[in-house]
């Protein structure tokens, strides 16, 4: 277990590094920051001043080492359009970032995982046809205009939900918020974290089905048959277990996906989170919040793979075995 481990935080350091490495590509070559910083009728000396003082005469090396010390600090310079640290930006931001991609995922999970499971059990069941249905239009449906189609039903025709926004929040500690403890917050989830999390929750349905069908047909479920075990058992303890090793890495890759790209749905409902400000920053050319962006959501993609890969380790024993 614990050289499993150290290989993985390995893994997870070299591709932080490399990460960082196309961070400062774009926050060094994409545009020049003096030119964002400073007005058109600011001599070339104050130009040249400023460029000395943010150190960038120095070498690439220097500057890249640099990047690396301030960013392991959460240090990603000042913003160029909002003139704030970047630090502080996202802190404001990636509560809502993250409320919004774990209610997504929550939903997937609760949704998909019963109907995945309803459909391989009776595969041939009007029911269960009619969740394939429903899974290829959640498939092939673009993000955005899944979002509209329910503004347009919840918020514009039946004035059930809101339409934009995060409602109202509660502040926790020094700089968490959350709309969990709200009705307005509540109700202002409910469209965005359904956008978000309708593909995951068919990919998860239809999964889930085609690992019940195919466990159902293995010789220990037909020997657990013949032993005469109820179908809950035979069902759920045995052949849903067996399906969970893919499941786990699917889901945990997901959760870094709605994480990373919820930029899309939050723009369709204005959700104060990091991806609305990410695509803020393209249109202004904001490199700083750009590339603390991509630091941030590599972070996010490896963590979680780094907690998918040691809850791999205990659900599939042949990690173990071969150990």
């Amino acid at each position: 277990m614990l050289g499993f481990t150290i290989r993985r935080l390995l893994q997870a350091m070299i591709v932080m590094l490399v990460v960082a490495l196309l961070s400062f590509t774009l926050f060094r070559f994409v545009g020049d920051p003096v030119n964002q910083m400073v007005g058109v009728d600011t001599s070339i000396a104050d130009r040249e001043a400023l460029r000395e003082r943010l150190g960038l005469n120095d070498p690439m090396p220097v500057q890249f080492w640099r990047f690396i010390s301030n960013a392991v600090q959460l240090d990603f310079g000042t913003s160029y359009q909002f003139k704030q640290p970047v630090s502080d930006l996202f802190a404001r931001r990636i509560p809502a970032t993250l409320e919004l991609s774990f209610m997504s995922a929550i939903f997937a999970l609760a949704v998909g995982v019963p109907m995945g499971i309803y459909a391989g059990l009776n595969r041939e069941s009007a029911i269960s046809k009619l969740f394939l249905s429903l899974s290829l239009i959640g498939i092939s449906l673009p993000t955005f205009f899944i979002g509209i189609l329910l503004i347009f039903l919840f918020s514009v025709t039946l004035q059930w939900l809101p339409s934009f926004g995060r409602g109202d929040v509660v502040q926790i500690g020094s700089w968490w918020t959350t709309g969990l403890l709200t009705v307005s917050g509540l109700k202002a989830l409910v469209l965005p974290s359904i956008t978000l999390g309708l593909y995951q929750m068919t990919l998860i349905m239809r999964l889930i089905r085609a690992e019940m069908l195919e466990v159902i047909r293995t010789d220990y479920i037909k020997f657990a048959r013949a032993r005469g075990l109820p179908d809950r058992i035979v069902h759920f303890r045995h052949a849903l277990k067996n399906t969970l090793v893919p499941v786990v890495t699917i889901t945990g890759l997901q959760l870094g996906s709605i994480i990373a790209f919820a930029t899309i749905t939050e723009t369709v409902f204005q959700w104060p989170g990091m991806g609305l400000m990410f695509l803020q920053a393209v249109q202004e050319v904001d490199i700083p919040i750009m590339a603390a962006y991509l630091m941030l959501t590599a972070f996010l993609f490896v963590a979680i793979n780094f907690c998918v890969d040691i809850l791999y380790f205990f659900i599939d024993p042949r990690l173990r075995v071969g150990r």
